[in-house]
């Protein structure tokens, strides 16, 4: 009997001292311990990287926000500088046109058209183009005796063509709206058209000229022009052709800045028919 105790207790201090070495391959008490403590560290973690993201993501957050306010401020720098160029407009803004060419005359008088059209060469422009708009009209009144005077056809009818002439010559045009129907020299017409001579160039000329009848002359003196089957159109290219009046009424090379081109026309007169026309024009300053 006294033996089986001594074998159970002998048997428990073998199995103490052997099993924790049996399958050297496992885990010892440390192994375990750590290995329980790694197990468990993703759940003890979990804890601590709360606030461990809360503040990397502030942290990146008040990196975002330092981000945007730098760009912030660029971009409404760019903006306000961008505000103190109209690019826009710019864009729209029409290009500046060329100066017109002022050309001296040669030895008196006034520049040749062959000298206005080497000056537009020279100065690498083309010559100037018609303008648009329209004329200001005419009364179309009548002298005491029923003369009848200026109506807005003759008006339009010399603009268009004067105009025309100028461009053709390389001129600069007259703006539509600087031909004036002109009543003062529209009274010296009248005063040629009511003399009771029969001579139809009685009165005829400048001034100076006087009448048959001895009737002192009336009205402004122009550039005159006249004779059957004549209208606006007619004079204007009269005047060209005649190299005085081309210098008094064209007049040119020379700038046209501020002109206006005064123009007058009577139709008949105490012995004419309707259709016999006198004409006068000046260049004048509006």
């Amino acid at each position: 009997m006294g033996r089986v105790p001594f074998l159970t207790a002998a048997f428990t201090v073998v199995l103490v001292g052997v099993v924790p070495f049996v399958g050297g391959g496992g885990p010892g008490l440390t192994d375990i311990a750590t290995a329980n403590s790694v197990a468990r560290s993703p759940l003890f973690a979990s804890t601590a990287t709360g606030p461990i993201e809360q503040s990397t993501t502030a942290v990146a957050i008040a990196s975002v926000e330092r981000i945007t306010e730098v760009s912030l401020a660029a971009e409404l720098a760019a903006q306000a500088k961008a505000l103190t160029i109209d690019s826009e407009h710019l864009a729209q803004k029409a290009v500046p046109k060329p100066k017109p060419i002022v050309v001296a005359p040669v030895g008196g008088g006034s520049a040749s058209v062959a000298q206005i059209r080497a000056a537009y060469a020279a100065a690498g422009q083309s010559c100037p183009g018609n303008v648009g708009g329209g004329v200001s009209g005419a009364p179309s009144r009548s002298s005491a005796q029923g003369v009848p005077g200026t109506t807005s056809g003759d008006l339009s009818s010399f603009a268009y063509a004067y105009n025309s002439i100028r461009v053709s010559n390389c001129l600069q045009p007259i703006p539509l709206s600087n031909f004036r129907y002109d009543s003062c020299m529209e009274d010296r017409l009248f005063w040629m058209a009511e003399s009771p001579s029969s001579n139809p160039l009685d009165g005829w000329g400048h001034n100076g000229t006087a009448r048959s009848d001895g009737v002192p002359a009336w009205g402004c003196d122009g550039n005159l022009a006249g004779g059957s089957g004549n209208s606006g159109a007619t004079v204007a290219s009269k005047w060209w052709e005649s190299g005085a009046h081309r210098a008094s009424l064209y007049r040119p090379g020379a700038s046209i800045g501020g002109a206006c081109i005064a123009f007058a026309m009577t139709h008949g007169g105490i012995d004419e028919p309707y259709g016999f026309t006198r004409a006068a024009a000046r260049w004048t300053w509006c």
